[in-house]
């Protein structure tokens, strides 16, 4: 277990593995994890003796009554005797914490194979324990007023249509961007075109954002197979079925300020800014060098937003670039293939590293024609806790 680190060493994801986002699943959320995380190693060809480290991201377990010791479970149910196992939660950005965590393992030599799953099964409790889990990623003042997500999303969305003088169809285009993103994805939960008008006419929820505008309820895993390589190591292909593993060119995470009331713009999302300078310099990159995005749209507001702090566009331009297209498959800049938290689903534990799947299909050009960006070679992804609390960041690599 672990080897030598080198100037030459990379990490790279050799297999993935996702189950289908469902509003309901009758699986358990140990076996959603283990369906996941076996189809990874499939992908990969990894027997699972040569797995090393375990890390599992789940966000509300505990809240929603399930068990606790969830690694310890995962592991016993893939036979993974004397790997190290560890359980990673950072509210929705989870996932892609738990991604980071396995990085670093293989990054430090503590590991050469490290199996990274992320599972939440959101129905386990009833409507109410659920959104009560979820206001509480809040802060704690705030939660005392009866301030949750959805009205944060209002109001960055009523500032950022006035501020910019963007009209309400900029908000329904992302969302009717994102669903036929979804339409030809197996494995999202809305599998249902719509167009700006259905947007516009439903209900609403947080004005201006209408329930088109928020990311659902949802169940499911994702999982990925991270590697060690050399630079000239042959083993860098993933396994048998899958094309070249991509690399991880880099990751970074930040905080920000958590009492959003606190900030002195409603718009300037400090997290997301910050870990993406991070995983650009670290990448050696910019963002016009990314071909294939995946925007953490919890609200349809927040791509926007994020797209401009990225510095993917000006700021008060994401909105024009989005109905001229340039976000949609085909554009310039395709952003949520898979159809996004809107559309393919926002488990919380298992959405950042389910962004990582998509980018690898993508990259590795293992989608059809009708949603496969041709001739990709660095994706980008981020995932955000809360309300911009907490944002981690990803480049990878073909």
């Amino acid at each position: 277990m672990g080897s030598t680190v080198t100037d030459a060493t990379e990490v790279r994801v050799s297999g993935v593995g996702m189950t289908p986002f469902e509003s309901d699943s009758e699986r358990s959320l140990t076996d959603l994890a283990a369906t996941a995380a076996e189809e990874a190693l499939a992908d990969a060809a990894v027997d699972p003796a040569e797995v090393d480290a375990l890390h599992f991201g789940n966000a509300l377990a505990e809240a929603l009554d399930e068990s606790a010791g969830l690694a310890n479970a995962l592991a016993a149910a893939l036979g993974l005797d004397g790997a190290s196992a560890d359980r990673i939660e950072n509210t929705s950005a989870t996932g892609a914490s738990a991604f980071h965590r396995g990085v670093d393992r293989i990054k430090k030599g503590d590991a050469d194979v490290a199996l990274v799953v992320g599972a939440e099964k959101m129905s386990a409790g009833d409507t109410r324990d659920v959104t009560e889990a979820i206001s509480r990623l809040v802060h704690r003042r705030e939660y005392a007023q009866g301030v949750t997500l959805p009205s944060f999303g209002g109001l960055a969305a009523g500032t950022y249509l006035d501020r910019h003088d963007a009209p309400r169809e900029a908000l329904a285009a992302v969302a009717a961007k994102n669903h036929a993103n979804a339409v030809d994805n197996p494995v999202a939960q809305f599998r249902k075109s719509i167009d700006v008008e259905d947007a516009l006419d439903s209900p609403v929820v947080a004005a201006p954002l209408r329930l088109y505008d928020c990311c659902p309820m949802s169940d499911g895993a994702a999982a990925v197979v991270l590697t060690r390589t050399d630079e000239d190591d042959s083993a860098a292909d993933g396994g048998a079925e899958a094309g070249p593993a991509p690399r991880v060119a880099g990751t970074a995470s930040a905080t920000g300020t958590h009492a959003v009331a606190e900030r002195p713009d409603p718009l300037s999302i400090d997290s997301v800014r910050t870990a993406g300078e991070r995983v650009f310099d670290r990448a050696g990159i910019a963002p016009d060098d990314v071909d294939v995005a995946c925007i953490h749209d919890a609200f349809t507001v927040l791509e926007l937003i994020e797209l401009e702090e990225l510095g993917f566009y000006e700021r008060g331009t994401a909105w024009e670039a989005t109905l001229d297209g340039d976000t949609a498959l085909d554009g310039d800049l395709p952003v949520n293939p898979g159809g996004g938290l809107k559309a393919r689903g926002h488990p919380l534990g298992a959405t950042g590293l389910s962004q990582i799947v998509e980018l690898v299909w993508q990259l590795r050009g293992d989608l059809p024609g009708s949603r496969r960006v041709d001739g990709a070679e660095t994706a980008f992804a981020i995932n955000v806790a809360g309300f911009g609390n907490n944002s981690v960041c990803t480049v990878l690599r073909a």
